[in-house]
């Protein structure tokens, strides 16, 4: 992995402004010249460990400039230092520990990918969910291919709901649940598999100067199934989810 300290470049590709201590062309976190820590800056996470935006990292290196930064911007450092530099020291570490807790969980990788590349999966769900109540047409936010099955699902929930109600166990109807739960939970599995294949697709494509706009046919098409799968493996979580919590109720 690159040394950040030399890597950091400015959403352009040119090298930052200069240092604040001694005027010199500096780098992103230290100086080049002089060594003092610079102010803290907005940038995304992937830029911040001196990463493409890739979605294959190796996370073994990863963690170790983690750590090597963690040492280099640790506040304890400066506690002699200006009050300035103790307040971009505060504020750099954050933005490492929310940058690695994000780029070493691949499904927070992807979703922070896709975000810097314009689409917002939260509201999505949220304007999807929204728009089903408003219509009644809750099939809207069930991926189409597991309509049926999460028909079903639904029935044998239900009549699971009623029978402890009333006092009563099925214990094939649990078996089955079971069942469903396992099921579901492959699918789950494959869907992870599938996005590994996804990921080998993005990594591919040649890279852009401004990732958010302009986007190819065939990168729109990679963020397309990407975003359908997100949506499909969170719907497979939360049905695995509410199976479980039947089950053991």
């Amino acid at each position: 992995m690159a040394d950040i300290s030399k890597s950091l470049l400015s959403p352009v590709g040119q090298p930052t402004p200069q240092c604040w201590s001694c005027g010199e062309m500096r780098a992103a976190l230290f100086c080049d010249a002089c060594g003092n820590l610079q102010p803290a800056e907005p940038t995304d996470y992937f830029s911040f460990f001196g990463l493409p935006r890739k979605l294959n990292l190796d996370l073994a290196a990863l963690e170790r400039e983690y750590y090597r930064l963690s040492r280099k911007l640790h506040p304890d450092l400066f506690a002699n230092a200006a009050v300035q530099q103790q307040s971009w020291s505060l504020q750099r570490s954050s933005q490492l520990n929310d940058a690695y807790r994000t780029l070493r969980e691949p499904i927070a990788r992807t979703e922070y990918l896709l975000k810097l590349e314009g689409v917002q999966l939260e509201e999505q769900s949220q304007r999807a969910t929204q728009q089903a109540r408003a219509t009644g047409e809750q099939k809207k936010v069930v991926p189409p291919e597991l309509l049926e099955e999460v028909f079903e699902l639904n029935m044998q929930l239900e009549e699971l709901r009623m029978n402890r109600k009333m006092g009563d166990r099925d214990e094939d109807l649990e078996k089955q649940l079971a069942e469903q739960e396992s099921t579901f939970e492959l699918k789950l599995h494959e869907s992870d598999a599938e996005l590994g294949q996804l990921w080998n697709e993005w990594d591919a494509l040649p890279p852009r100067e401004e990732p958010a706009a302009g986007k190819e046919p065939v990168q729109k098409q990679v963020i397309d199934r990407m975003v359908a799968l997100l949506n499909k493996r969170s719907y497979l979580r939360n049905l695995v989810r509410d199976v479980k919590d039947a089950l053991t109720a």
